[in-house]
Parts: C-alpha cells; sequence; structure tokens
C-alpha cells in the first residue's frame, strides 16, 4: 500500500531532478564555452550541489505515505529538509575550501538549479505521463 501512494512523488521527483540536471549540464558546458573550464567546473559543482540535496532530500520525503503514517510521513519530510540543508552547506564548505571554485559561476548555477526546483512543477501539472 505505501508503495503506491508514493509513487507519484517519487516519479515528480525524478523527473524534477533529471530537468536539473540537464539544464546545470547546459549551463556548465556554456559557461567553459564562454569564459573558461573552471567557468564551466564551477557551474557544474554549484549545481551539483543542489541536485545532491534534492535528491537526499526526495529519497527522504517519499519512504512513507498514507494517513495511518502520518507522523512518519511527516517526520521523513522534516528529516529530508534538515539533511537537504545540512548537505548544501557542507557541500558548499568543501567546494569552497578544497576545490578552489570560482564563487560566481558556483553560486549563479546554484540559485539557476533552485530556480528550476520552484518553476518545474508547473511544467508537469498538465504532463502526468
Amino acid at each position: 500500500m505505501e508503495s503506491t501512494l508514493v509513487q507519484p512523488g517519487r516519479r515528480m521527483a525524478k523527473r524534477l531532478l533529471l530537468l536539473q540536471s540537464g539544464v546545470v549540464l547546459a549551463t556548465a558546458l556554456l559557461a567553459a564555452l564562454a569564459v573558461n573550464v573552471d567557468w564551466g567546473t564551477s557551474a557544474l559543482i554549484g549545481g551539483g550541489i543542489c541536485i545532491i540535496a534534492n535528491a537526499a532530500f526526495a529519497a527522504c520525503a517519499f519512504l512513507y505515505g498514507g494517513a495511518r503514517k502520518a507522523k512518519l510521513v511527516m517526520l521523513s519530510f522534516f528529516g529530508g529538509e534538515v539533511l537537504k540543508i545540512l548537505l548544501t552547506v557542507l557541500l558548499f564548505a568543501l567546494a569552497y575550501l578544497y576545490v578552489g571554485v570560482e564563487i560566481l559561476p558556483l553560486i549563479l548555477t546554484y540559485l539557476l538549479a533552485l530556480g528550476v526546483n520552484l518553476l518545474a512543477p508547473v511544467l508537469f501539472i498538465n504532463n502526468n505521463k
């Protein structure tokens, strides 16, 4: 019963992550070609941070489903959001301290991936296939 209740959410999250990945890859390629390879790498890392954090949230958020598991559903969403925030902070810190990234493309691509995260469900409303 649980798996059938959470399957639509999992499918939506998977589609969203694939869309984000495509946007991030295109942005990183464009940055590498337009400016230099360091910008492309930094853009890829910035977008990757957003995608990894969102994937961790999606994995936690859709563990449970149904009215009988309401507390577990709430706890899994809350835990997923906490994990997402912690992963984001940790990955930004690691990228800044150990990779030597360019800050501007890192932040801009992260924000672009976040924007896709906010706007993409509108694209999926009438396209439930």
